[in-house]
């Protein structure tokens, strides 16, 4: 026998079945145990004793939600996202979906396929700013100019100082 996937309600269940089973509880008190009618007691012990532990498990486990959108839906509404509104967030992206082309989608659910498809990376996954360093002062205490450049020119520092401005000749005051 395989692997067997089971939450843990399911596990609880089963458990208290096989209790049931063995005759440590009566059907009543497997019911109060399982939060369950007497009658679905004895639906659950009928599953059990057919198909054992997989008699338990869901049915629905690993198949399509019923209220899942179609592949064709999703296709189209992720070509026109890529094709006119691929610099949109998914919110404003939807609303333009929904006004412009008639094509109603939740925010979060466009904004679940674009994160598949790569069109959206979410806050934490975005690249963080990278900021320049600030050159350590020679003494504790010292000021640093405020424009942040050391012009040539500024304050005579004459023609050794550094400049990281984009001109290189010295500028009048």
């Amino acid at each position: 026998m395989g692997l067997i996937s089971m939450s843990t309600r399911e596990l609880a269940r089963f458990h208290t079945l096989l209790d049931l089973t063995e005759g440590r509880i009566s059907a009543v008190e497997a019911a109060t145990l399982m939060s369950v009618s007497r009658r679905q007691v004895s639906r659950l012990m009928r599953a059990f004793q057919a198909d054992g532990a997989v008699g338990l498990t869901s049915k629905k486990r690993g198949r399509r939600s019923n209220r899942a959108f179609s592949d064709v839906y999703r296709d189209s509404v992720l070509s026109i996202v890529r094709a006119r509104y691929a610099d949109f967030g998914p919110t404003l992206a939807a609303e333009k979906l929904r006004e412009v082309h008639g094509l109603p989608i939740a925010t979060e659910t466009l904004r679940l396929w674009m994160v598949a498809d790569g069109l959206w990376l979410c806050r934490r996954d975005r690249k963080k700013r990278v900021h320049q360093p600030r050159h350590r002062r020679d003494c504790l205490g010292e000021l640093v100019q405020i424009d942040g450049c050391q012009h040539r020119w500024f304050e005579g520092a004459g023609p050794g100082a550094p400049c990281w401005c984009s001109s290189t000749t010295p500028q009048a005051g």
